[in-house]
C-alpha cells in the first residue's frame, strides 16, 4: 500500500478563478466552453427580454455584455442598428460568429460603451449587471446614451445580485431614469430564477 499523500482537492481560490474565467470574465478555452454553456442557459432570458423591449425596425440597440450573442442575434433580426459592447475577445468572437454583419461588436462595458451622446433607442443587458465595478458610474453612461424616450431593460439571475432589484432600480433613478418598474421572471427549465427592470430616460 502507497504512503504517498492524495493529492489536495483544488481550493476555492482555484475553483473561483476557474469559474471567473468561464463565466465572469471569460477567457482561453473555459471562456469559450463557458460561452456555449451561457448560450443554452440564458437562451429563453435573451428572448424575453427582447421581446419586452418590443423593438422597431428603425430604432438602434445597445447590447451591453451580450457574452455568446443569442440576445445580440434575436435583437439585430428586428432593430435596424444593433451595437454589442463586450469586453471579452473570447465572447466577442462568439457574437461575430453567430451574427457575422447583423450586428456590430466592440470593446466595451456598462461604464465605457465608447458610444455617442443620445445614440440608442434601447439597452438590453442579461446577466451581466453583477459583474458591473462601479454600477453608479454604468448606470450614468446608459443614461448618457439612449435617446430621450429611450428605454432600459435589465435581467439578472436574482440570487447573484450584489444588492436587491429594489436598490438596483433606486440606483438608477439616481442615474436619472424614471418610470421605473421591477419584477422577477422563474425561465423554463433549470435557469435561475430572474429579476428583471424596466426603466426610462424622459423625453
Amino acid at each position: 500500500m502507497s504512503t504517498s499523500p492524495s493529492p489536495a482537492p483544488p481550493g476555492p481560490g482555484v475553483l473561483d478563478a476557474a469559474l471567473d474565467r468561464a463565466f465572469g470574465h471569460p477567457s482561453g478555452l473555459l471562456g469559450r466552453l463557458g460561452g456555449k454553456l451561457m448560450a443554452i442557459g440564458n437562451a429563453a432570458t435573451e428572448h424575453r427580454v427582447v421581446d419586452l423591449a418590443r423593438l422597431e425596425p428603425d430604432e438602434t440597440v445597445l447590447v451591453v455584455g451580450p457574452g455568446p450573442g443569442v440576445g445580440l442575434d434575436a435583437a439585430s433580426n428586428l432593430a435596424g442598428e444593433v451595437i454589442g459592447v463586450e469586453p471579452s475577445p473570447q465572447m466577442r468572437d462568439l457574437c461575430t460568429d453567430r451574427c457575422g454583419d447583423r450586428a456590430e461588436v466592440r470593446a466595451g462595458s456598462a461604464a465605457r460603451t465608447g458610444c455617442a451622446d443620445a445614440s440608442a433607442d434601447v439597452v438590453l443587458t442579461v446577466n451581466n449587471v453583477q459583474f458591473w465595478e462601479d454600477r453608479p458610474a454604468a448606470f450614468a453612461e446608459l443614461f448618457r446614451v439612449l435617446r430621450p424616450g429611450g428605454r432600459l431593460l435589465l435581467s439578472a439571475h436574482e440570487k447573484w445580485l450584489p444588492v436587491t432589484r429594489h436598490e438596483l432600480a433606486g440606483e438608477a433613478a439616481a442615474a436619472g431614469f424614471t418610470d421605473l418598474q421591477t419584477w422577477t421572471w422563474d425561465p423554463p427549465g433549470f435557469a435561475a430564477l430572474a429579476a428583471q427592470l424596466r426603466a426610462g430616460k424622459p423625453a
